[in-house]
């Protein structure tokens, strides 16, 4: 296999060349060869289009998740005792699937039993220093369509109900 000549590079491949070599550190001993100035190659310029005619960006923007956390009066009568929590579910050691499943379940019966507030055990996750999945993917799940037909709002429970490793849960009301 022979070597490329610098003749044969095209003009982007010089370019591209050249950053590279200017990126690289030269190894013990050696100089740093000088590099000729790179070229600059302006955008072609669009013509401007006439003033008669408009452009209209289909493009919708992409819309952001909503988070519904609970009101502040909400939270610190959970907290403190004085609003009931109707209804537990522990997920530690669970797998992603089986979580999400036992999650579904346990909603869909308590929102049909008419229960209004659960608390959400998720765990906080590995010893290692990181956030655990569940911790991290439970507040995501709440949010989807599929959950969002059951649940009003979420947010972090208080630090003697599980702290950031569990959720109250606001399950919305039953339709008569």
């Amino acid at each position: 296999m022979s070597r490329r000549r610098d003749q044969d590079l095209s003009e982007e491949d010089r370019v591209l060349w050249n950053l590279v070599a200017r990126s690289a550190k030269p190894l013990k001993g050696k100089s740093v060869p000088e590099l000729p100035d790179l070229i600059e190659r302006k955008p072609p310029q669009k013509e401007p289009a006439p003033a008669s005619i408009v452009t209209v960006s289909s493009a919708k923007p992409k819309a952001q998740p909503v988070r519904h956390t609970l009101d502040e009066p909400t939270l610190d009568k959970l907290s403190k005792g004085r609003l009931q929590i109707e209804g537990r579910v522990d997920l530690h050691g669970m797998t992603q699937d089986e979580a999400y499943s036992l999650l579904f379940s346990f909603l869909h019966r308590a929102h049909a039993n008419g229960v209004r507030y659960v608390l959400v055990i998720t765990g906080k996750g590995s010893s290692s220093g990181g956030d655990g999945i569940l911790k991290r993917s439970v507040p995501a799940w709440l949010s989807t369509p599929a959950f969002r037909m059951l649940v009003s709002s979420h947010d972090h429970a208080a630090r003697h109900h599980g702290g950031g490793g569990a959720l109250y849960v606001r399950l919305r009301r039953t339709r008569p």
